[in-house]
């Protein structure tokens, strides 16, 4: 498929959703914490709690009168007013591979390991809508794999590609660390000696050999080759592609805002990437644990001194920074920033709810309430929605499944709650059955 045909394509998806909701935000950055981050820990305290529940934390006050989060996250709490925190979310599966496709597409997993079952992430299906514009691609992964990357998180959890759509919308998926000086996206850097000159004939001898193709039964595979082939030249031909991934162009003083580690080069590149017009940018949190001891935010073992030292610090000055310079730039009502891990963590200390267990400092995996974080793009900040028990271990108010925080971001993005999207059978599927959730918005 030649450039002209793409760029046609993508008109006629965005036309077919032309009785779409209003579209408040354009781009999307989510922050995926994988391993599930303890919820008692960071956005739902409770210090009334008896102390094998409350932990070693206290809460802080913020900049909104009645909201309090953790110690741990200063400068977010000075930025809650721009935060919709909700502390009920609920699921039942304890499982870090599986459940994260509930937070990334709002469906429950299929049964088996084969990710081609999986229902579509936000950013694929916002690809096969025609989204995004310029040369870069529709959705891009950030995941730095580091030294103690455990693959049973980067290559096995669920939803994080385009599943029955089909490979074509798959995300771009960086695995490089952005904080390394050494950091490239090589994709889009041309092979030595192929100056444009030799990049237009090749154009055009591919652009020859799908002429004579398009006189036979084109496979679906040969389109879906064509698509990708389309978008290389587009991008090998784009110097704005190639600047988007060079993290040198910005200053020195932005980037120590971020923070100069995996997470927060991430971010920063994620924004780049969003102001390039990109619609979708996912941040997996790095593994930078101790190797078969804390790994991401799975705090069997050392909840307290890995929250207080190695994980919070850097997701608090990454979060707050983003929110500063995606506000800075005039990008914050258009972005949609969504925080969130696959589930929280027990209430107990200690406390055993899967084959991993827990130590006497530790806390094992808990979908049955949990924290996610929304701004901008039409979020209505500065409140909290739902609430837990006293324990932290169920809803007591505004129950949400995974399946309404995916529609209130789809409303967002302007993607129809009644959308259909077809497999590689034919069938059709209602993309994500869920209600946005009203308080949320603006």
């Amino acid at each position: 498929m030649s450039l002209p045909r793409l760029l046609s394509a993508r008109a006629e998806a965005q036309d077919a959703t032309s009785d779409r909701p209003p579209v408040k935000a354009k781009a999307c950055i989510l922050l995926f914490m994988w391993g599930g981050p303890g919820h008692q820990d960071t956005w739902d305290l409770k210090p009334d709690a008896p102390a094998e529940v409350r932990g070693e934390f206290k809460p802080i006050s913020t900049n909104v009168p009645g909201i309090q989060i953790c110690e741990h996250f200063p400068r977010l709490a000075s930025r809650v007013d721009k935060l919709a925190i909700v502390r009920s979310m609920t699921h039942t599966n304890v499982d870090h591979t599986t459940s994260t496709h509930y937070l990334l597409t709002g469906q429950p997993p299929p049964p088996g390991n084969d990710l081609r079952k999986d229902w579509p992430h936000i950013g694929a299906v916002l690809s096969r809508l025609g989204r995004g514009r310029g040369p870069l691609p529709p959705f891009v992964s950030m995941r730095p794999k580091l030294e103690n990357t455990v693959p049973r998180f980067v290559e096995e959890s669920h939803g994080q590609f385009a599943g029955w759509l089909g490979p074509t919308w798959d995300p771009l998926t960086i695995d490089g660390n952005p904080a390394l000086p050494d950091y490239r996206v090589g994709d889009f850097l041309p092979q030595p000696g192929l100056n444009d000159e030799r990049l237009f004939r090749r154009q055009s001898l591919l652009s020859s050999m799908e002429r004579r193709l398009d006189s036979l039964d084109r496979s679906a595979a040969l389109d879906n080759m064509s698509r990708h082939y389309s978008r290389a030249f587009d991008l090998l031909a784009s110097s704005v592609g190639r600047a988007a991934f060079d993290l040198s162009e910005e200053p020195d003083e932005m980037r120590d805002r971020y923070g100069r580690n995996p997470h927060g080069q991430s971010v920063l590149q994620a924004r780049r990437l969003i102001e390039r017009g990109v619609p979708l940018v996912t941040v997996f949190w790095p593994n930078d644990g101790i190797k078969n001891v804390s790994v991401y935010w799975d705090t069997h073992s050392k909840e307290f001194i890995d929250h207080r030292e190695r994980l919070m610090p850097p997701a608090d000055l990454a979060f707050s920074t983003l929110l500063d310079d995606l506000s800075d730039r005039g990008l914050l009502d258009e972005t949609l920033v969504v925080w969130t891990g696959e589930f929280g963590r027990t209430p107990k200390i200690g406390q055993r709810n899967s084959d991993a267990g827990a130590g006497a400092d530790g806390r094992d995996h808990w979908p049955n309430c949990f924290t996610s974080v929304l701004a901008g793009g039409g979020i209505k900040g500065g409140q909290v929605y739902g609430s837990s028990d006293r324990y932290g271990a169920y809803p007591d108010s505004n129950a949400v499944q995974p399946v309404n925080l995916v529609a209130t971001i789809y409303n967002q993005l302007g993607v129809p709650g009644d959308l259909e999207l077809r497999d590689h059978l034919n069938r059709p599927f209602v993309i994500c059955p869920g209600s946005p959730i009203p308080e949320l918005l603006t």
